[in-house]
């Protein structure tokens, strides 16, 4: 049981004692029942024989940051206590969008919440729309404040009342918290270019080389092509100061607790604006340490599960997602570990499933794919992954080297090939990404690109190649549908769900030409979309298949994430199948061929895991019963099944 789950039971053993009990007397609770952990958490980074003070001063500021709190978010924390892990449910469907191109500003989304709710969509993740500077600023990674809305989206009172809306359609948000860095203009940075010492200290600042050298021996590069190297020299501050990811982004210094300190304020200050979800950016990244690579560190860890434990006091109804694009072993720590397994993120995303889902496709196997997931550790059961196909960022190839080897392949030449096969270096492949920070020295690189044009609906489209047409949007809606039925929560990012390709306008634009990512970041076609009941365009195609799908899930309960997923091992290289269990002892078995070509499965081996034809099986796509053909289940190429078994 993590603290989550104890404090679920505590409000409703309270709650049945006293008719009366109040708000604050939960709070006050809950507090009780986390401040050991938090003292513990807190003194494993910040040791007590110099910092007894500083504690005392977050113990002090806890119950400040609850009374600022709204009331309406006080009730609706209690109701979450009460329903459990609402995030698990069958219902959770999820949109990730750009507020700009999706619909011009937040006002913009606003009116278009009907769109969501036709297609399913009841949890929006919007990427930051707050202060940031004008010029370069990472897609607004680059923070000038943590709470303030940039004028180009709206105001504060916008995002308020766009929460409100949100609130009463049963539509959750999450915002990111950019937790690792602020811009060079944010109001601490400005400090520390004017000579405060308080602030130079709130970030990684040298007066010379030698402590940066010592970083830099074992630092590795996050944008080598643009960004090479980890410090940056400030010339008004003259001093070196870290800045890992670009050169205006400035690594926030952990090792003080005053850094701590404030940005939980900032943490509550954005969630009490209506946050659902916190979305911790690049929080892999969060404790520095000379020597290692400053990425993954335990006490990276203890900085997250106290971050967890604050705001499980404070807020109880809001939660945060680990955004750690990190090896398959690394991610799964970020759910906690130890005395802290499942008090740590309660939502992850799942980056191991997304690329071996695209090395499938280019390989038209999956016997890395059932390696690599057979050999993740199980995660706790209140926590729960993010499944998406693609995102705002690259596809990074972040496969265990030794998975690779293990099944005969050479690591290093099968990441070229599928650098290759998605950049448009084979002639024959269908795909047409771009390469994104391309490192010459040791030849690792990512890719970018819209799901459409990666599984090859552009180059049909382009050539007017019919065949190559069918088998992208096969390829979409199969991707697709594992995400949708793959244990967590699906999150479509927007376009994907109409088959929207690259836009290559980025490269004429200043601040965005230079990155690459930008060709998966499209504007929402609202014509294309103002046709899709009328039309047999693949994009009408796409949406209404994904549509389906969607109802589907959301009307089998069987979809809520309770652990309840068996990976099954066939012979077959090309076919992945996993199979959902219930209690009832109802089963739900999916199968996807990744292979151009038709495939079988034996009528014996379905008997053996129990779906031979005497245990009334359905195509839940078709709502056809299953009859097997000599003896075997066909799957045609690139398609899925999603049987039901009664």
């Amino acid at each position: 049981m993590n603290q989550l789950s104890l404090h679920q039971l505590l409000a409703k053993d309270q709650l049945k004692k006293k008719k009366s009990t109040g708000l604050n007397e939960l709070f006050e609770l809950r507090l009780s029942t986390n401040i050991t952990l938090i003292k513990n958490l807190f003194f494993s980074l910040y040791p007590e024989t110099e910092y007894a003070g500083s504690f005392e001063k977050l113990v002090s500021l806890l119950p400040k940051l609850y009374q600022e709190r709204p009331d309406e978010l006080q009730k609706i924390d209690l109701v979450r206590l009460q329903q459990g892990n609402w995030y698990q449910s069958e219902q959770m469907l999820g949109m990730q969008l750009y507020v700009d191109h999706f619909n011009k500003d937040i006002k913009g989304l606003s009116e278009k919440l009907g769109y969501f709710e036709n297609l399913g969509v009841n949890f929006l993740h919007l990427m930051p729309i707050t202060k940031r500077p004008k010029e370069e600023n990472d897609g607004g990674y680059a923070v000038n404040s943590y709470h303030e809305v940039d004028e180009k989206y709206g105001t504060k009172e916008d995002l308020l009342a766009l929460t409100k809306k949100l609130r009463s359609k049963n539509i959750y948000l999450m915002l990111d918290f950019v937790v690792n860095h602020t811009s060079d203009e944010f109001e601490w940075a400005k400090k520390a270019m004017n000579g405060d010492l308080k602030y130079q200290d709130y970030y990684y600042t040298y007066p010379d080389r030698t402590l940066p050298d010592q970083f830099e021996q074992s630092l590795p590069e996050v944008f080598p092509e643009t960004n090479p190297g980890n410090f940056t020299y400030n010339h008004e501050m003259q001093r070196w100061v870290m800045t890992v990811f670009n050169s205006y982004q400035w690594d926030l210094n952990y090792s003080n607790p005053e850094v701590f300190m404030e940005m939980l304020g900032n943490l509550m200050k954005l969630t009490n604006m209506g946050v659902d979800v916190v979305r911790f950016d690049a929080l892999a990244f969060l404790w520095k340490k000379i020597g290692t690579d400053s990425q993954n560190l335990p006490e990276a860890h203890q900085l997250i599960s106290l971050f967890r434990m604050c705001l499980q006091t404070i807020a109880p109804g809001v939660i945060l997602l680990a955004e750690a694009i990190t090896a398959p072993t690394q991610i799964i720590k970020y759910f906690g570990e130890g005395d802290m397994k499942g008090n740590e993120c309660e939502v992850a995303y799942n980056a191991t499933l997304m690329a071996l889902l695209w090395n499938s496709i280019a390989t038209k196997k999956t016997v890395l794919l059932n390696k690599s997931l057979l050999h993740l550790p199980t995660k706790p059961r209140e926590a729960t992954w993010i499944n998406y196909i693609r995102c705002h960022d690259d596809i990074g190839l972040g496969f265990d080297d030794n998975d690779i080897y293990s099944i005969g392949w050479d690591a290093k030449e099968h990441k070229a090939f599928l650098l290759d096969y998605y950049c448009q270096k084979l002639d024959w492949s269908p795909a047409k990404g771009l390469m994104f920070m391309y490192n010459p020295k040791n030849g690792d690189g990512r890719i970018t690109g819209s799901a459409a044009s990666l599984l090859g609906l552009e180059k049909g489209l382009e050539n007017k190649d019919k065949k190559l047409i069918s088998q992208a949007l096969i390829k979409i809606i199969t991707m697709h549908s594992v995400i949708l039925s793959y244990g967590g929560m699906p999150l479509i990012y927007a376009g994907d769900e109409i088959g929207t390709l690259n836009d290559y306008s980025y490269q004429s634009e200043n601040g965005k030409r230079d990155d690459g990512r930008w060709v998966n970041r499209p504007k929402q076609d609202w014509q294309v979309i103002a046709q899709l009941e009328n039309s047999h365009t693949p994009q009408s195609h796409i949406f209404h298949s994904l549509k389906k799908l969607i109802n589907i899930r959301k009307n089998n309960p069987i979809f809520a994430d309770h652990n309840n997923l068996i990976l099954h091992q066939h012979h077959n290289p090309h076919l992945m199948i996993y199979e959902r269990t219930s209690p009832e002892h109802n089963g739900f078995l999916v199968i996807c061929n990744f292979d151009d070509h038709i495939h079988g499965i034996e009528k014996s081996w379905l008997e053996k895991i129990g779906f031979g034809e005497d245990k009334e099986l359905k195509d839940l796509v078709t709502g056809k019963a299953i009859h097997l053909q000599s003896n075997h289940l066909e799957i045609g190429a690139s398609e899925f099944y999603w049987i039901l078994r009664n």
